[in-house]
């Protein structure tokens, strides 16, 4: 219990953290809570001399007087009320802006594992509900505990200098009411995470299900879809309704506590008044203060759940924007590689995977060599080619440009100077020349229709609606798969990088299509270290230099003709692909 309570109060200082920032906003909003808040005992205190005065003992300066500052009290009320909504509007914004932002500064600077082993429907939930939650524990409970808080303490005051026999009676229940609170909130919070674990999945099963529609389409998958979709609802509606529950007893247990006191008070104030100790106003300002605290304690009582809500939301939240980011530490400047690379003693294994994925690679690429890296599926080709931009990093053996090792460099410098096309194009809903000056924002719109052109790609270009401002859709949408792959080719061209990546860029396009790809990437590929990943052997036949792998080894390397006379793994694939029958 003591380490729950010091966590929770770590991650709620944390989260203060973010408001302390704006500590003026801050400090107005309080002080327009205090005030609005105030306002409430000011009220119930003129009741005694309206009742006594006014009506009693027939005062008509009582009569005249008490109403206007009733008015004046509600004039100051109201105005305190709005500075204090806006600011806490204002507030919960910039704390969303903020969390939100480091969340996705985070997201982009993760290893690549981390997406391997994380959901992406998951992902979009922390950033999207968990934060949404997050100003539960933030200012809204704030506001709670200041305006409710204050009022309570207002009205208990009153209670006190009214009569103070009456107001003990009252206070027998708190500790009551604060055990049930205590006992009820971490039961709320263990709820509170079990939703966002099922509102995390149910978002999972949805985002799969838009990006693989035409999949389920074809394969009749809709009702195995529904299936899992209400399943996840389900597991939902279930937790939501014990949250509901849990909410709902404690609502149920502070409200009999209250009743209790209110039955008893209204007894002892009874034979009070008979021996004369309380007057009518007196006990309609007792009575009302006492009406009064009953409410905003109700609310205090009800802040727990959000509480717990938001406290794990937060603890979501921070556990994300804690991750480690993808390692960085590197100094050395490399302005202008000449491209050689080299793998010296390279071992990967991936998580939880028996198997390693490289074992001692031993290879060298020199400036403006095309290696080309085939095999099997599973060989390591990807694998490797993926060590060169840092995504993985080697378990064993170092990786170096130019004699440099790659852990030696800055991220952002070795990767300036990578260029990438893979099978799978990454295109943004944007314009096709915002798309191929993706990451050279600065270039001239010159420069964007060379390259363009160099990857055969201005001809379809100056055919769309708005030519290069034509809005492609959601990763190119509104192209073709070869169009796809000449921006692609277009945008790696403009970056003009010594490095050069090719991901079985052309083993998905039809003859047409793949063979206005390749002339692009024979322009691409002049004058620098080119990796080719295959899986077409007749696209690598021309590679200065082709490395077989197996098994996460280079078994056999050389060129295109002198590998076939070998007779070896290479020749086996080669025979075995070029003799699959043709269809038709």
């Amino acid at each position: 219990m003591k380490d729950s309570f010091k966590n929770s109060w770590a991650i709620y200082r944390r989260l203060l953290g973010y408001l302390f920032g704006y500590w003026k906003v801050l400090l107005l909003s309080i002080l327009s809570m205090a005030v609005a808040a105030l306002t409430e005992p000011a009220v119930a205190k003129l009741l005694k001399p309206l009742i006594d005065g006014g009506f009693v003992n027939k005062d008509p300066q009582v009569i005249m007087w008490v109403p206007l500052a009733i008015i004046g009290i509600y004039l100051i009320r109201g105005v305190a009320g709005f500075i204090n909504e806006y600011t806490a509007s204002w507030l919960t914004g910039q704390l969303v802006q903020a969390l939100r932002q480091q969340m996705f500064a985070k997201l982009v600077r993760l290893p690549a594992h981390y997406y391997d082993e994380h959901q992406s429907g998951r992902l979009m939930s922390r950033i999207t509900n968990d934060v949404n939650q997050v100003t539960e524990a933030g200012f809204n409970v704030i506001t709670v505990t200041v305006r409710d808080g204050l009022t309570a303490l207002g009205m208990l005051g009153l209670m006190l200098m009214t009569d103070w026999q009456l107001t003990l009676i009252c206070l027998v229940v708190m500790p009551g009411v604060t055990y049930c609170m205590r006992l009820v909130g971490k039961r709320l919070r263990g709820l509170a995470r079990q939703n966002q674990q099922h509102m995390a999945q149910m978002t999972q099963v949805l985002a799969e299900s838009i990006q693989c529609q035409r999949a389920i389409k074809v394969y009749g998958g809709q009702e195995r879809e529904m299936a899992r979709f209400d399943d996840t609802a389900t597991s939902v509606r279930r937790n939501q309704v014990k949250q509901s529950a849990a909410s709902s007893a404690n609502t149920s247990v502070t409200q009999l506590m209250i009743a209790c006191a209110l039955a008893a008070i209204l007894y002892f104030a009874g034979l009070r008044a008979q021996h004369g100790a309380l007057t009518a106003g007196d006990f309609m300002v007792f009575l009302t203060a006492m009406l009064g605290l009953f409410a905003p304690v109700k609310r205090i009582s009800s802040v727990s759940q959000a509480m717990q809500r938001g406290l794990a939301a937060a603890e979501s939240v921070f556990s994300f924007i804690d991750e480690p980011g993808e390692a960085d530490s590197g100094d050395r400047a490399l302005s202008a590689p000449s491209g050689q690379l080299r793998f010296d003693g390279v071992s990967f294994a991936y998580p939880n995977v028996d198997n390693p994925a490289l074992s001692g690679i031993d290879l060298t690429i020199q400036p403006g060599e095309t290696v080309a890296l085939v095999g099997s599926s599973g060989s390591g080709k990807t694998t490797l080619a993926s060590l060169v931009p840092r995504f993985y990093e080697p378990s064993a053996g170092r990786l170096l440009l130019d004699g440099v090792a790659l852990s030696d460099i800055p991220l952002s410098q070795l990767r300036g100077h990578i260029a990438l096309v893979s099978q799978q194009v990454e295109l943004f809903n944007d314009t096709v020349a915002a798309n191929i000056a993706y990451g050279r924002e600065d270039a001239s719109r010159e420069a964007i229709i060379d390259a363009a052109r160099a990857a055969n790609a201005l001809e379809f270009i100056e055919a769309l609606p708005e030519g290069m401002d034509t809005i492609i859709g959601e990763n190119g949408s509104r192209l073709s798969g070869g169009q796809r792959q000449r921006l692609a080719i277009a945008r790696a061209l403009l970056k003009n990088a010594p490095l050069l990546i090719l991901d079985e860029a052309t083993s998905a396009l039809d003859t047409q299509s793949e063979r206005l790809v390749q002339a692009a990437l024979e322009n691409l590929m002049k004058n620098r270290t080119t990796i080719v990943i295959a899986h077409r052997l007749s696209t690598i036949e021309n590679a200065d230099r082709i490395v077989v792998m197996h098994q996460g080894q280079v078994v056999e390397q050389g060129r295109h003709q002198a590998l076939l006379g070998q007779g070896g793994l290479y020749a086996r694939l080669h025979s075995l692909q070029f003799s699959e029958p043709k269809a038709g």
